[in-house]
């Protein structure tokens, strides 16, 4: 039974977007909701994220959202260290503070500053092995951040193939989009 799914996907800027009014925005949210959703009715309770800007920001607010209409639903916050938003801009780390604010759990992998890059491979690893699926919004041709946790998930797929992987496209994210203006011109 899926009970705990790990969300995550590629930073903000790895897709182009350096706005929350981005077009873009809208349609991601949208999948992240019906994928979510989905997985709700399958008996889903926890949805766990790191706190980077992009998918995992989004996907907070999607869980926030989804939340009054699911009230079981919880959103888990496990950073790879502390003070991980230090570097980011302002108005990202407000919306970061709010994200932890209303979160049903926060913690950090790592209960130090930011060290080394083995704190992120510790934090993916540690992610990974407390999930029992991954929802990753990736696209293998398109390399990027999601790369490490889909590594380790393959990892873990490997000792316990009931593990699952689950993924949000381009392609998806298209079909999404003419849906969505067929929907509207009719």
């Amino acid at each position: 039974m899926l009970q705990t799914l790990l969300v995550s996907g590629y930073k903000a800027h790895e897709l182009g977007i350096f706005s929350d009014n981005h077009e873009g925005v809208y349609y991601i949210k949208k999948a992240l909701e019906q994928r979510i959703t989905s997985l709700i009715d399958e008996g889903l309770e926890w949805v766990l994220i790191s706190g980077q800007p992009g998918v995992e920001m989004w996907t907070a607010e999607v869980i926030f959202d989804l939340q009054l209409e699911y009230p079981n639903l919880k959103l888990a916050v496990l950073t790879p260290f502390l003070e991980q938003e230090t570097r980011w801009k302002e108005n990202v780390q407000e919306k970061y503070q709010e994200i932890l604010l209303n979160a049903d759990f926060v913690d950090s992998v790592s209960r130090k500053p930011y060290e080394s890059p083995q704190q992120l491979r510790v934090k993916n690893q540690f992610l990974v092995q407390k999930s029992d699926a991954i929802l990753l919004l990736y696209d293998e041709e398109k390399d990027g951040s999601p790369k490490y946790y889909l590594d380790a998930a393959k990892q873990k797929q490997e000792m316990d193939n009931s593990y699952e992987i689950f993924y949000i496209t381009a392609y998806d994210l298209d079909v999404l989009v003419q849906d969505e203006q067929w929907n509207r011109n009719e």
